[in-house]
Order: structure tokens, then sequence, then C-alpha cells
């Protein structure tokens, strides 16, 4: 078992400071062609302009003290603790920025927010799902949003936000700026490959601030309309645009906390030298909550991070074989909100593992980019293994996973849990027990009645969930062969002029 990535030296643009350095905390795209911002503009930005994500340009490193300490914290207060190391003082005062995760975090309906439940041989699972749309993307929107709504408050603003789903995203999204005066939010969702659950929970939001669009296409097909209006610089500079898709800084800055409540739950015991090593699986499709752990592992968390996907196995190639390209079309599968062909945090990933190479990344992904598909370096590949492991599960897989987990602890698992229950259940046939290891629960099992269903079991649905079919809903369809970023464009024109009246 790998433990935690080596602390790399000083290279390019990223560094590693240690906890008592005093420096700005400044972001920098993975691709290096801009000036450094800080953390309101890269929350407000998405993609850099150059087409890279942004990153810090230094990842704080957490001593073994610190690190012992932080073990008595719960969840929140990790949040507190980690965002106060990437969002200055300056920008968000200590004390605010407490108040804005604390209201963020009120609508929680587990007293702990997040929740461990520890099943029978080893199988650790970290419920991520106790916000109001029973998603983990719940637990980093909702303090995007309070983020949000806190510059925007301050400098008088209002932000155009335009989102793609492959399912969880989009209603977490809504849920997080719903009913606010200063943000609109236009929301793509294909149509009948989400469950009926998420579609819902996202159409039946009627809002004047929110836009929801149900178009013929996969994940991947809405994501160019977006990307096509953010390319127009113009337009994009007019109506402030913005995405709270996993590009967004934000995300992957509350998203460490998870790895480091998994790490401080699951260790047994933090009095040796060297720290214990905790695997955390993460079901990933964007590749977001595995960033968040690369992270981590940056920061001195001792931790080895797997990636586990579905069919769509582009993460997996990547790791496994260095190929980091497109295999056909995307595939629907019981994970739905994995079905994703383009994760496009993997370029964070080989960003960090490159030491902040960005002269190698934008040569990488400017090749990604017009031949979807992509050899890694052999050096580069070497660095990405040593970080990170990875897994694919089938339908078939995911369904064995649920029923087994089902049968020996009477506990249901959504079909992106059951991903990472495979990963465990086919270690624990192999004979592996002796790392411990922490199983991330993205979603309920409440969101998805089909896959509970074919696993043949009984789903338990709560009431507020199955309200949803009872519900008045307004979507607009986007239909095959319509130009998508004509309709959203003129409706965001629409939308602009009818708040100026």
């Amino acid at each position: 078992m790998r433990g935690p990535a080596e602390e790399g030296s000083a290279h390019k643009c990223q560094k590693v400071h240690k906890m008592g350095d005093v420096a700005p905390m400044e972001y920098v795209s993975t691709r290096g062609g801009l000036d450094a911002t800080d953390f309101e503009g890269a929350l407000f930005s998405g993609f850099a302009p150059d087409g890279g994500l942004f990153m810090p340009s230094a990842v704080p490193r957490l001593d073994v003290p610190t690190l012992r300490r932080w073990s008595a914290f719960s969840y929140p207060q990790l949040v507190k603790e980690l965002c106060s190391l990437f969002v200055t003082a300056e920008l968000i005062p200590r004390s605010v920025l407490d108040d804005l995760i604390d209201r963020a975090f009120s609508r929680f309906r587990h007293k702990d927010v997040v929740h461990l439940s520890r099943l029978k041989d080893g199988l650790n699972v970290l419920e991520l799902w106790h916000g109001a749309t029973y998603a983990f993307k719940d637990l980093s929107l909702s303090c995007t949003g309070q983020f949000l709504q806190y510059f925007l408050e301050k400098n008088q603003k209002h932000v155009t936000i335009l989102v793609g789903t492959s399912g969880d995203t989009g209603s977490s999204a809504i849920e997080s700026v719903r009913g606010q005066k200063n943000m609109d939010i236009f929301v793509l969702l294909p149509h009948g490959l989400c469950t009926q659950i998420q579609e819902l929970q996202m159409t039946t939001v009627i809002e004047e601030n929110v836009h929801v669009f149900a178009a013929d296409g996969n994940s991947d097909e809405i994501d160019e309309p977006i990307k096509e209006l953010f390319a127009d610089a113009d337009f994009a500079i007019k109506h402030n645009l913005m995405s709270l898709n996993s590009v967004n800084w934000s995300r992957i800055m509350v998203q460490i906390a998870h790895h480091f409540f998994a790490y401080f739950q699951c260790a047994p015991s933090l009095d040796t030298i060297p720290l214990p090593v905790v695997e955390i699986v993460v079901p990933t499709g964007g590749g977001g909550n595995i960033t968040a752990g690369c992270i981590a592992q940056k920061m001195g968390l001792p931790i080895h991070v797997v990636a586990v996907v579905n069919s769509n196995d582009i993460i997996h190639r990547t790791v496994q074989l260095g190929d980091f390209s497109l295999s056909g079309d995307v595939k629907a599968t019981l994970a739905s909100a994995m079905d994703i062909q383009e994760p496009y945090n993997m370029e964070r990933i080989l960003w960090l593992v490159s030491d902040g190479d960005s002269s190698l990344i934008k040569t990488l992904m400017e090749q990604f980019s017009v031949s979807k598909s992509l050899k890694l370096p052999d050096d580069l590949h070497r660095k990405l293994t040593r970080v990170l492991g990875s897994c694919a599960a089938s339908d078939e897989d995911i369904v064995r996973a649920m029923r087994r987990c089902w049968d020996e602890n009477r506990y249901l698992l959504c079909p992106h849990s059951a991903v990472a229950a495979h990963y465990h259940y086919a270690q624990l046939d192999g004979g592996s027990r002796s790392t411990p290891r922490c199983c991330l629960a993205p979603a309920s099992a409440a969101k998805f009645r089909d896959a509970v269903l074919r696993a043949g079991l009984v789903p338990d649905v709560p009431p507020e969930i199955s309200a949803l079919t009872t519900l008045e809903t307004r979507s607009t369809p986007l239909k095959s062969g319509e130009n998508w970023a004509e309709t959203l464009r003129e409706q965001i024109e629409d939308v602009a002029q009818r708040r100026k009246m």
C-alpha cells in the first residue's frame, strides 16, 4: 500500500508551504496563461481565461501535531479550518467565514452533518448525503452559495450561473441559490438519463431565478453549449457568467474536508510515527472529489486515494494505463451521476502530480481537446500511480455490491456508493484486510429506486422525496438538432431584460 504523495520541491508555479509560513493565498491557472488571482476571483470565474482550471499556487503542509489536534474536530470545524487556509482573512474575516459555513450546514438533517456507518468486515461508509437533495454536492455547494452571496451583497453585483448536470449537481446548485435576487441559475440536464427523482428535484423548483432546460443529449453533450457561451468573452463579461460545476475551485476546497474527516474516523491511532495510512475509496465522474483527496495528500494527510468509476472508465484507464482517451459514447449506467466521459478535473490532478508544470499541462490538454485521445508521458503516469489507485465496476458489480451489503448489514447503498463497496469487497475477497478503508457514499439510495429494485431490494423513500411526484414542474426542452447555445443565449438575454424592468 502506498502512502501519501511525497512533498515536491518548489517547481514552476506550485509550491508547498509549511504551516506557519506567511504567504498570500493566490490562485493560478493549470495552463499558466494569466496572472494570479485571489479566492474571490477564482470563485466567480469557473474556468480560467486560458481554458485551464484554478488551483492554489501554494498548498499548505500540515505537521503531525496539527493533524492530531484536528482529529478531535467535528466535520463543520474541519471545513472552517481548511477554508481559512485557502481564503484570506482580508477577503472574508474568520468570524464571518465561520458564520457562513454554519449557515450553509443549517439545513442538513444529521446533527453531525456527515455520518460514518461502520459495517461488517471493515466496510466503513461515510454518508455525505444528509443535505437538502440527498447528495454529497450539497456539502460544497451550500458553502459556495454562501460565499457567493457574501461577495455579491458586498459588491452589489449580479451573476448568471450556468450548470450542466449528469444528475446531482443541478439540484444541489439550485438549492444553494434558489430565491436569491442577485443570482440567476440556468441548469441543463440530460432528459431521461437522470433518475426521475433527480430530474424532479430540479424541475419542481418554481423560483423566479431558476431556469431548467431538459436536453435530448448526454452529460458531455450538454456541456458543449455551456463551453460555447463561456468562450464568448463579450457575452460572458456582459452577463457575469460563472459555473457551479466542479470546475469551480470553491467546491474542491470544501470537499477536502471529506478526506480529513474520513481519515480521522478510520485511522486506528494517531500516536504512532509515521501516522497510519487509510485508504479513501471515492466514487467519481468529473474527478472533483479525487482532486480534493490528492490535495489532502499534498497537505500531509496519510491517505491513499482510490478512484472508483462505472463503465465510463476513462479515469480508471488513465491511472492503470496512462490512456486519457475517449472510448465511444457515454454509457448509461445505474450510477448515472458518474456517466461522464470527459472528467475535466483530471487536468487539476495531472497538474498536481507534475509539480505544477503548467507548460506540460497546457500542451497535453490542447492535444486532448483536438484529438480526444492522449497517452500520458511515462514519467507523469508513474507519478500519477503513486498517488492514485483505481477500479471500475459494471452494472452487475453494482447490483451485487448493493445486495451483499444489504444481506450482511441490512444497509441500503445507492448505486454510486455501491461502486466503492464493490472495490472493498474485491479487496476483502482477495485477502486484503490490513489497511483501514473508508468508502465515500455520495448519495442516498432513496434517489435511485430503479437500481434498488434491480438489486431485488425494497426502496426506502422519505416523504419529501415521494412528494416530488405531486408537485408542479417547469422546464424548457432542448431538442436534438437545435442550436442549444443560441437558445440559452436568448433566454439569458431575456431574463436580463426583465430584471432591468
